[in-house]
Formats: C-alpha cells, sequence, structure tokens
C-alpha cells in the first residue's frame, strides 16, 4: 500500500457507535502501520456538545493504551454544529480553515457520512454552499454509508440529489462487505490463475450458493430493521454485490471504471422475476421464539421496537438466473437471515459432477460434486473439495479438503474493511466502492419483489425457530440441486466434521 497525501477526515455523526467502535479504531490503525499522509487531522461533528479533550478522552475507550494512541490523540479534533441547519456551516468552513492554516496542510478533505440517511439529502448542498465541494485547492470525497434509498424511486432521488453538488468521481458510496480482504481475492483468483478461468462458466459450474448467516438477532436496532428487513438490509447490496463480483467478466484493467462497468453488465443481465415466479423463486421467513443451548430466545415479533404482528422477513432466500453467454441455464442460490446457527458468509462454487460414474459401483459416498467455497468472514479462506483414492487394496474414494487460510499468513498484514476502504478513498481509488448505475441497477431487480409483498399481504412469511438454518420451505427452492444447500461451521477447517453451532 502507498502513503496517502496529506488531508482532513471529517466526520458527521461523531458521537455515533460507528465512529468510536469502527472509524476512529480503523484510522489508529492505518497512522500506527504509518499509511497515513502527513500531516493529517480527523474533524469529528454532531450535534452533541462537546471540546476536542472531550472529544479525545471519548475515543481513547476504543484504542490501546500506548505511545501510539497518545500521538494519534493529538490528531482529534471536534466541533459541535447543527448539522440539519445550513446556516451552521460556515462555521464548519471556519473551522477546517484554521486546521489547515495550523497543519499548513492542502484541501485534501474526506466527508464521512455516519449520519441517519435522511441527512444524505441535506449534507452535501450545506457543503456546497460554502464551497466545500471546490476541488480548486484540493480533492474532497464524500463517504456515505448504506442504505442508499429505501427503494428504486428513493435511490434514484438520492443520486440525483447528491450529483447537484458533487461529481460521480467525488462520491464514495461504502460497502463494507467489499473491503473484506476474501472478497478481493475473489478477482485475483479468477484472474491471476489459467486454472480457474476456462471453468467459470455454464459448461462446468452446476449451480452456485452465496449465503450470509448471522447468529445474531436485530438486538437494539429493531425499530430500524422492521422498516427494512433482509431483503433491503442485505440482499439488495451486499449479496448482489457479491453476485457482480462472482460473475462479471474479465475487466480490461485493475480500476475502478473498468471493474465497475463489469459489475453492471452483471446487473444489466439479472432476469427479472415473473409475477407468477416470486412465490416459486422466493423463500421468506421471520425467527420465532426457541432454545439455544438451554436459554429462551424471544421471537422477532416480541424484539424490541417491533410490531406485534410484523410480517418483516429477517429471512430470505432467492433464486436467480443471469442471462448471458457465460451463466447462461445456471441457478444463483443467495440466502441471508438472522438468528442462525452460526456467522458465516461464503460463495460455494458448485462445479458438474463426473458424466461416468466409474466408481459407483465400489459403494463410494459420491455423490458430492467438486466444490470451492470461499469463506468471507469468519475464519476467511479458500476450501476446495475432492475426492481421492484411500490408501489401500481396490478404489475406495474419500472426499479431502484441502484449504488456504489468511490466518496461515502471520506475518502479513490483513487490514480490516473499514480500514481498507478509508486508504482507498484518501488515496482515490473507488474500485470497492459501488456506483451509482450499479446501485440504481440493483434495486431494479429487487423493487418488483418489495411491490408484490406490499401488495399482497398474503404472501407467505414462513416462522423458523431461533438457531436454525431457516424455513423448511428454502429447502425446496434448491431441491433440484445436488445435496441441498452447503451448510456452514463457523471454522472452515472442520468442513465436514462435527462443529458446535
Amino acid at each position: 500500500m502507498k502513503r496517502t497525501q496529506p488531508h482532513i477526515l471529517v466526520i458527521f455523526g461523531a458521537s455515533g457507535d460507528l465512529t468510536k467502535r469502527k472509524l476512529i479504531p480503523a484510522v489508529y490503525n492505518l497512522h500506527q502501520k504509518e499509511l497515513l499522509g502527513h500531516p493529517f487531522a480527523i474533524l469529528g461533528v454532531s450535534r452533541t456538545p462537546m471540546n476536542d479533550e472531550e472529544f479525545r478522552d471519548k475515543m481513547r475507550e476504543f484504542l490501546p493504551n500506548d505511545d501510539t494512541t497518545a500521538d494519534f490523540i493529538s490528531h482529534l479534533h471536534y466541533e459541535a454544529l447543527q448539522t440539519t441547519e445550513k446556516d451552521e456551516y460556515p462555521k464548519l468552513k471556519s473551522r477546517i480553515d484554521k486546521l489547515r492554516s495550523k497543519l499548513d496542510a492542502p484541501g485534501n478533505i474526506v466527508f464521512y457520512m455516519s449520519t441517519p440517511p435522511s441527512m444524505y439529502h441535506q449534507v452535501p448542498g450545506y457543503l456546497a454552499s460554502v464551497g466545500l465541494n471546490n476541488e480548486d485547492d484540493g480533492f474532497k470525497r464524500l463517504i456515505i454509508e448504506k442504505p442508499f434509498g429505501a427503494n428504486l424511486k428513493t435511490a434514484r432521488e438520492l443520486n440525483n440529489d447528491l450529483l447537484q453538488y458533487f461529481n460521480e468521481e467525488q462520491l464514495y458510496r461504502i460497502d463494507h462487505y467489499l473491503g473484506k480482504e476474501t472478497v478481493q481475492n475473489l478477482m485475483v483468483l479468477r484472474f491471476a490463475n489459467s486454472l480457474w478461468e476456462p471453468l467459470w462458466n455454464h459448461k462446468y459450474i452446476d449451480h452456485i450458493q452465496i449465503t450470509s448467516a448471522e447468529s445474531l438477532g436485530v438486538e437494539s436496532r429493531g425499530g430500524y430493521y422492521d422498516d427494512s428487513g433482509a431483503m433491503r438490509d442485505m440482499l439488495q447490496n451486499h449479496l448482489l454485490q457479491l453476485v457482480g463480483l462472482v460473475a462479471m467478466e474479465p475487466p480490461t484493467v485493475i480500476e475502478a471504471d473498468a471493474i465497475r462497468n463489469e459489475m453492471l453488465k452483471v446487473f444489466q443481465s439479472l432476469r427479472p422475476l415473473k409475477r407468477d415466479e416470486l412465490k416459486t423463486h422466493i423463500v421468506r421467513g421471520q425467527y420465532t421464539a426457541s432454545k439455544i443451548k438451554g436459554n429462551s430466545v424471544q421471537g422477532y415479533r416480541n424484539e424490541k421496537g417491533v410490531k406485534t404482528d410484523s410480517r418483516t422477513e429477517t429471512f430470505v432466500a432467492l433464486k436467480l438466473h443471469i442471462d448471458n453467454w457465460r451463466w447462461a441455464g445456471i441457478p444463483f442460490y443467495i440466502r441471508t437471515g438472522k438468528k442462525m446457527p452460526t456467522r458465516a458468509t461464503e460463495i460455494v462454487i458448485n462445479f458438474r459432477p463426473m458424466p461416468h460414474h466409474l466408481f459407483d459401483t465400489m459403494a463410494n459416498n459420491l455423490s458430492k460434486p467438486n466444490q470451492l467455497i470461499i469463506r468471507i468472514q469468519p475464519d476467511e479462506g479458500i476450501l476446495l473439495k475432492m475426492g481421492l483414492k484411500e490408501p489401500g487394496a481396490g478404489f475406495s474414494v474419500q472426499p479431502v479438503n484441502m484449504r488456504f487460510h489468511y490466518s496461515d499468513l502471520s506475518n502479513a498484514y490483513v487490514p480490516a474493511a473499514y480500514e481498507r476502504l478509508l486508504l482507498d478513498c484518501v488515496q482515490g481509488d473507488a474500485t470497492l466502492y459501488a456506483r451509482g448505475d450499479n446501485v440504481e441497477k440493483a434495486w431494479e431487480f429487487v423493487q418488483p419483489i418489495l411491490d408484490e409483498w406490499a401488495e399482497n399481504p398474503d404472501f407467505p412469511l414462513h416462522g423458523y425457530p431461533a438457531g436454525t438454518w431457516g424455513p423448511h420451505e428454502s429447502e425446496k427452492l434448491i431441491a433440484n440441486e445436488i445435496n441441498g444447500w452447503r451448510y456452514p461451521c463457523k471454522n472452515l477447517a472442520n468442513d465436514g466434521e462435527y462443529c458446535e453451532l
């Protein structure tokens, strides 16, 4: 990684959990690794009354107690601001100018929107009103957290609003899934190895599964989640972005627009689901009360902030097709859910079974085809499953695993997702950020599903006990595929063996 230019990071919503638990620790780690440009400063902005020292004390709770922290803390500053009031922004401009003068730094500024989505429509215009979108004296970049709209209409409105004040090249729509090392390695795995690319198509792949399971429920986010659900919260953004990376054509160069152009082509090729296909291609569920390891767990409708008659889905499984030459006829199965047996996100490439089963008569359990599993989190790594002969007489074949773990690279520094994405933004690399047209295309695919759910209150919503793998109906979705869903353990190395969930 190269070092960055001198800059100021302005964090809106600096008194919130994301700032203290993710953003400040991420910038601290970059500072510790000497990856930040100097001079640099972090200016926290929010409505909470605080001075610099109080802000530093608050952030210090989430940092190590060492000499590096003492140096890093001196770079933190704070400005109390009524962020919804346009008249307050000259004060912000003045504070930034004073910091620049003190640091003798150029006007390179990254604005991070760690705020409620309602402010995404306001703050960019207020920044522009005092010239803080102008790049004559240095770059100005705006990082926006998801959700990027609540539906297709609001996503388009948000993009239009943002583009009134910032160019697309200045906008960085952050999806922390894309910052994970294993996601990035997916491109290297595909495009740097002659072994895989010839097999990465409908001739050799039977189907693809993408699973993102969470063991937690909605916790304290019941009020937000009940207006969102698994489709908006996970599938429309995180998981469709993974589909784009898995399915895209090789880019001409490893640059942001080239990669995002290829992902856009995937989204343009998604086969729209017809209304009569929705019930056969989609399963949605909601977790119910259960016992996990002997402890009683309440159902979703009993969570704080959730309506007692809520029909919001906490689980969704979806079958989709990509209508292009590479993926003709190959189904993609996507599922995500809360209160599942373990936390795991992975991509499973299921290869076609052998056309002639030489060893079937040997009573070998070889019904499972070869699989390539790309584990995004936790226990990040890559697992290849194949059959090999057992030692001894005859041709008894045993399924075996070949695996690689990132943890094996003990001397390598693997940055966390927010570290990588923040550093990329400051360096002007938007490869791992979502582009506006990609976001809208993903919404175009999802919107008819949301419309059907809204218009048809009788659309099935299946209950599943907390701590299980979702509704039984999700098994029917994939019933035609050999062996059905793969059920991951939290430890990739124990695949196929007993593991405590």
